[in-house]
């Protein structure tokens, strides 16, 4: 059965949400939560009647609500808990300025407990003091929630503190990289 999905969540999620549902979501059953967005499948519209009239359309749901209880893709249990999420943190110094590379462990590519999130940057923060700073977060943010999804075997984040702090929605609209892409 071919379904049609209402998108709720922010501007930035959406256009990446519409990238990843292209990859056969359409024809799962359940909804599908990434982060804050919910993608709520809805029955497709009926087709034509035999006069060729078509079928009266659903009456609109407004915008989806998230999900009562636990979405199957988010534990509710680190499987994870007492392995590291980081491996190591290496600072650079690259044309454009410093970058820290921030090298993952294998647990860090997989695990989606939400607490997982702050956990990782806490590892971040203890290799690399200087990180601790609001844009440097949100970038890394943005990989840990966006980059490691798209591209799940790149072997480090890059993260760059002369990259402006705009906020986590604009962090994610600049595909990780706020102020310009990476030399």
């Amino acid at each position: 059965m071919r379904r049609r999905w209402i998108l709720a969540g922010s501007p930035p999620a959406l256009a990446l949400a519409l990238v990843l549902t292209g990859c056969g979501a359409a024809e799962e059953s359940a909804p599908v939560v990434v982060s804050s967005l919910t993608l709520a499948p809805q029955p497709a519209p009926a087709a034509a009647s035999a006069t060729g009239s078509p079928a009266p359309a659903p009456a609109p749901t407004g915008s989806a609500a998230p999900i009562a209880g636990p979405s199957p893709s988010v534990p509710t249990v680190d499987p994870y808990p007492d392995q590291p999420l980081i491996d190591h943190t290496e600072w650079t110094d690259e044309i454009d300025g410093r970058r820290l590379h921030v090298y993952p462990t294998e647990a860090g590519r997989k695990d989606t407990f939400p607490a997982a999130l702050d956990r990782a940057w806490q590892e971040v923060r203890a290799d690399a003091p200087d990180a601790d700073t609001p844009g440097m977060f949100d970038q890394f943010r943005c990989h840990w929630e966006w980059a490691r999804v798209v591209a799940p075997d790149k072997p480090s984040w890059n993260l760059e503190p002369w990259r402006p702090a705009v906020g986590y929605d604009a962090t994610v609209s600049a595909l990780c990289n706020p102020g310009g892409p990476e030399r």
